[in-house]
């Protein structure tokens, strides 16, 4: 019996000590996540008001780095800064990027543009520049599209031909140059200048300085006349002489007329856009 309550003693006292270490290991465990959770909150907390104050000075932080990257041959980077003159660059968030971008496409150059701002202090612009093929009328330029705009001329890096003709007729005037063209380079020969009269007559002056008069109808086909009969006009061409325009408005056969080698090409006038090229008495007249 004696044995029996000593052994019931001892168990007792030994529940008694788990018990206990277990409550020690829960409080310490306790305490440790709710210190945890507050330093969590704390860390939170700084790192917010910290971001909410650099945002604040970030916001009266001006544009001051400007990239200008793109397709650019003749806009100049000061033209860019000027034009930006008259927008607000002191805040980098309150930078409209749609304002500038129309800013910019009021360049005379410019034909696209795209803009983004780059954080914190970056405005990204990317231009294209206009590509012209022609001078219209004297005064304006034309691209590759047939839209007519103006700039400098001065700064054009290359020749280029001139059309000139009516108000509307761009388009109409760049697809006849080009197919024009694509004919006339069998014989090694391009436009210098394309005009269109107010009835829609057709005068070509070549590379080589012969002036085309192909009247209103038949345009291409009396184009491919005029290449099978070339190389014949040019060999009846007297000593001293070149051939100064050849009239393909005859149904059968052309009309050449001569020039001294030496007598320089009379121009077209920029408000007329008419050669004043009568026909000459001494005219070759060749059948076919």
């Amino acid at each position: 019996m004696t044995n029996k309550l000593a052994n019931n003693t001892s168990n007792i006292t030994a529940e008694h000590s788990t018990d206990s270490s277990a409550a020690i290991k829960l409080h310490w465990s306790f305490w440790f996540g709710v210190s945890f959770f507050i330093a969590v909150i704390i860390v939170v907390l700084m790192s917010t008001w910290y971001l909410s104050k650099k945002m604040v000075v970030d916001e009266h932080l001006p544009i001051s780095v400007l990239t200008i990257t793109g397709d650019i041959k003749y806009t100049q980077r000061d033209d860019v800064v000027k034009s930006l003159a008259e927008i607000n660059l002191a805040n980098f968030f309150q930078v409209d990027v749609n304002e500038v971008q129309q800013q910019l496409a009021t360049l005379p150059w410019v034909y696209s543009v795209s803009v983004r701002k780059q954080w914190p202090d970056e405005l990204k612009i990317y231009l294209v520049d206009q590509t012209p093929i022609a001078l219209w009328n004297g005064d304006f330029l034309m691209n590759q599209y047939g839209n007519v705009f103006q700039a400098n001329i001065e700064q054009l890096t290359q020749k280029i031909p001139q059309f000139f003709g009516p108000e509307g007729s761009e388009n109409i005037a760049l697809e006849n140059f080009n197919n024009f063209n694509k004919l006339l380079k069998y014989n090694d020969l391009s436009i210098d200048e394309l005009v269109l009269s107010e009835r829609f007559s057709w005068q070509l002056t070549l590379n080589d300085g012969v002036l085309l008069n192909l009247g209103r109808e038949e345009r291409f086909e009396r184009i491919a006349r005029f290449i099978d009969l070339y190389p014949q006009i040019k060999k009846n061409r007297k000593e001293n002489q070149q051939v100064d325009y050849v009239d393909l408005r005859y149904d059968t056969g052309v009309a050449v007329g001569w020039k001294p080698l030496a007598k320089p090409m009379n121009k077209p006038t920029a408000k007329s856009g008419v050669y004043n090229r009568n026909i000459k008495k001494d005219e070759l007249k060749i059948n076919v």
